[in-house]
């Protein structure tokens, strides 16, 4: 579903904080745009873009299948998706942490087993700790992963940590940070090839120093 060079940009854009984030920060940019009564599609006001919102694991999968020909998300979202897409700029704002974490006080030389984490970020977890020669059991969580090691589920969990507010509140702790997490504006190749001279002017727009 590629578009023709008369329409405007075609960006998705994942849904909360990092949307709020991203629509400040393309309001300084002369490119302001909302999404008003519920709907999921948007333009900017200056017409050049075409905005959806979509969840935020399904991000990648409509920018590879060009439903979107940009996207904007983290690289967390990015590895797991296993896509590849033309990486456009990296973005100051959304950077997080990528950490395995567990009850505090407790320390990993404890465990004479192999590692049973609890994550949501399965492909991230397993590359990580297999590139280490880590031995590592993963069970897949949905939802609150923090509950994983309070419930006795598993003692640890690899998420991502921002402010670490909600492990210090269920007694646990990083116990190391493992990867930078950054949030980046990505292309489907081709679509980009396309129209390469529009993306070019809204990133020359968006790199502009205010």
């Amino acid at each position: 579903m590629i578009q023709t060079s008369s329409e405007p940009l075609s960006l998705a854009l994942p849904k909360g904080r990092l949307m709020e984030n991203v629509s400040d920060f393309f309001e300084q940019k002369g490119l302001s745009f909302s999404f008003d009564n519920r709907k999921l599609v948007s333009h900017d006001e200056s017409g050049r873009l075409k905005i959806f919102l979509v969840k935020n694991s399904d991000l990648p999968t409509y920018v590879n299948h060009g439903i979107a020909g940009l996207g904007i998300c983290g690289s967390d979202v990015l590895y797991e998706s296993g896509y590849k897409f033309f990486n456009l700029m990296t973005f100051d704002f959304g950077g997080t942490s990528m950490c395995i974490a567990g009850m505090k006080g407790h320390k990993r030389q404890d465990d004479e087993r192999k590692l049973s984490v609890a994550t949501k970020f399965t492909k991230f977890t397993s590359d990580y700790f297999h590139k280490q020669g880590i031995p590592v059991e993963i069970i897949k969580l949905n939802g609150s992963v923090e509950l994983a090691p309070v419930l006795g589920l598993t003692p640890y969990i690899v998420d991502l940590v921002e402010t670490g507010n909600t492990l210090k509140a269920n007694n646990l702790e990083v116990l190391e940070k493992l990867e930078d997490i950054k949030v980046h504006l990505i292309a489907n190749p081709a679509y980009y090839k396309l129209h390469y001279k529009s993306i070019k002017k809204i990133v020359s727009l968006l790199k502009e120093k205010q």
